[in-house]
């Protein structure tokens, strides 16, 4: 059995991903720089990359330049690569966010193998760590825009079972199964630590946030997230 490669495998998603590939009888091999690897210089790339035939990359950063850098490195590492998969984000090219454009360069990259690339909604645990930041301000700020937050484990599984089939090119979009307002969410986050915090909505001049505002990075077609955020903030 040919070794999977998983970049960013100690990330939050990556964790998930591992987890679900391990149960499934895979031989996973996680690329990180606590075993030598940097996919932004390039070192160790070919020695990780040995063997392997299938490789998610999910590592990422906040920085858009750098993901293009380490995409970039990793697509010229694995030239006899059979599949090549790359988590992408719903609403890229159409909100025109600095990170959002690293990202859409990112997927051009990975285009250049034989490829699949998943662009999916923000996860929840992304969702949590704003609202819980917000809500340690005298005033919870919320901004006036709606979510479908997924969680990482459906992520997990859909990446499973994409890994075990043949390049397929960009799917379809997947979202959570719920479409709330942040301030819905908020409620629902206050709920599950047991805090009240008053609200305040926001709203912001500009295209990016007009992109939020009109939906753009919403997958109502397609909700293929099993697990809400409810049910994400309860386990």
């Amino acid at each position: 059995m040919t070794p999977i490669l998983v970049t960013g495998g100690t990330g939050t998603l990556g964790r998930a991903v591992v987890a679900e590939l391990t149960a499934r009888g895979h031989d996973v091999r996680v690329l990180s720089r606590r075993t030598g690897t940097d996919l932004v210089t390039g070192r160790g790339l070919g020695e990780a990359l040995r063997g392997a035939d299938t490789v998610l990359h999910l590592a990422t950063t906040l920085r858009g330049r750098r993901d293009v850098v380490a995409t970039r490195n990793l697509v010229d590492a694995a030239p006899d690569v059979g599949h090549l998969l790359f988590v992408s984000i719903a609403g890229i090219d159409r909100i025109p966010l600095g990170y959002y454009r690293g990202k859409l360069a990112a997927e051009r990259l990975v285009a250049q193998r034989p490829h699949t690339v998943l662009r999916t909604t923000q996860f929840h645990d992304l969702i949590r760590t704003l609202l819980a930041g917000a809500a340690k301000l005298p005033i919870m700020p919320v901004p006036a825009v709606r979510a479908q937050p997924i969680d990482v484990r459906d992520v997990a599984t859909l990446l499973a079972d994409l890994a075990a089939g043949a390049p397929r090119g960009r799917v379809p979009d997947v979202g959570g199964p719920e479409t709330k307002s942040l301030r819905e969410l908020a409620d629902d986050y206050l709920r599950a630590v047991g805090e009240r915090s008053p609200m305040v909505s926001l709203s912001f001049p500009g295209k990016v946030f007009r992109g939020y505002r009109e939906g753009a990075h919403l997958v109502p077609g397609n909700p293929a997230g099993t697990i809400t955020f409810t049910e994400y903030l309860a386990s």
